[in-house]
């Protein structure tokens, strides 16, 4: 079954940042090699669901005209909106409380192994539909097992790489895997600069 509010509520209410995002090397090293994969210095309308305390949302505001980020937890949304004021912070609950609208960039980080097989297809299935032509997703999840959680990491990864996108860039390691996909082909950022 899909994680349910309630167990995130209470993640949030043991600690401010239940995983150490604000404080791990861990964390910021994954959040350069999440920014570096991205193969455009700028988008104009970026989603971010699941955006926890906002770490990854600072950051990726620095980089979008336009970012909503949301989480299912006030307590999250609450310090996201601090740490994030370029950002409009919302709080929703997916899938069903998925937003209207088209976004050259989707960031799917550390949030689809929270999902049962039939949820983590309606929101592969809106962020697919939700991409913009010249768009833009990557997908950011641990490797190793949590038995809390009803999917892994590289589950979750396999079922997006079996919707109808374009592999751009993949960095896998034994924590993590950050995979970029786009709309359709794109050249590489050297090319695309005109460098090769």
């Amino acid at each position: 079954m899909t994680l349910e509010p309630g167990y995130f509520a209470a993640m949030y209410a043991a600690s401010p940042d239940p995983w150490g995002f604000t404080d791990r090397w861990y964390e910021r090293r994954k959040y350069d090699i999440t920014l570096a994969t991205l193969p455009r210095a700028r988008y104009a309308a970026a989603f971010e669901p699941g955006c926890s305390v906002g770490v990854l949302t600072a950051r990726l505001a620095e980089r979008c005209d336009d970012l909503l980020a949301c989480d299912g937890s006030a307590a999250a949304v609450a310090q996201a909106r601090r740490r994030a004021p370029g950002a409009r912070v919302e709080r929703r609950t997916l899938p069903d409380e998925w937003p209207d609208g088209a976004f050259d960039l989707i960031v799917l980080s550390e949030l689809l192994y929270y999902f049962d097989d039939a949820d983590l297809a309606r929101v592969l299935d809106r962020a697919t539909a939700a991409l913009r032509p010249d768009g833009t997703v990557v997908a950011v999840h641990w490797r190793h097992p949590v038995s809390d959680y009803p999917q892994t990491g590289d589950a979750v990864h396999a079922a997006l790489a079996e919707r109808p996108l374009h592999l751009a860039a993949a960095h896998v390691e034994p924590d993590f895997r950050c995979e970029v996909y786009t709309a359709r082909p794109v050249p590489s950022v050297a090319r695309a600069e005109g460098l090769v």
